[in-house]
């Protein structure tokens, strides 16, 4: 196991003019990861952001029961778009890596019944997309695409071992 700690920067996490999703959140992982840097020195530090897109427009956190249920009757039967900017600082050395990990998630039908009793289960009013596929609502889902099954939570592990591997960082150690 890899000994961490966790930190939440305080940063806006805003989009900019004419930026794109995936400039977005590239942008908001490299940003968090330099912020939590200040306070941890050397050390390699992790900054992720995630966005979901339907029909090509952000899909954010809900909020409010009312908005996850729009949200997951829009879902449903279509496929949503996930970018996950993935960022890894070495406090040390200032060397700085990022990219985005695209991934899909392809919903299933869903009742009216379905969504309300999730709903009422998981509260996922935090997440976006109203999806806490962590959790239950991964019952909402038929299928994914990507080369990263742990992007669909934010966190792409794959990509992830591959920048600590290019910092040398032994896992095996």
């Amino acid at each position: 196991m890899v000994p961490f700690s966790t930190f939440s920067p305080d940063i806006d996490e805003s989009a900019h003019d004419g930026e794109t999703p995936k400039q977005l959140v590239e942008r908001l992982a490299i940003e968090k990861a330099l912020e939590t840097a200040k306070h941890f020195p050397n050390s390699l530090i992790i900054g992720s952001d995630q966005v979901a897109l339907h029909d090509q427009e952000i899909v954010g956190k809900p909020g409010t029961h009312e908005r996850a249920v729009e949200q997951l009757q829009a879902a449903s039967g279509k496929k949503i778009a996930l970018f996950t900017g993935l960022a890894l600082v070495n406090s040390k050395t200032g060397r700085i890596q990022s990219e985005v990990v695209p991934f899909s998630a392809h919903f299933k039908k869903l009742s009216e019944r379905t969504i309300e009793c999730y709903l009422r289960k998981e509260e996922p009013y935090n997440c976006a997309g109203s999806v806490k596929s962590e959790g239950l609502g991964v019952a909402l889902l038929e299928r994914f695409e990507g080369d990263d099954p742990n992007a669909l939570i934010g966190l792409p592990l794959i990509r992830l071992v591959a920048m600590l591997e290019a910092e040398d960082y032994d896992l095996f150690a």
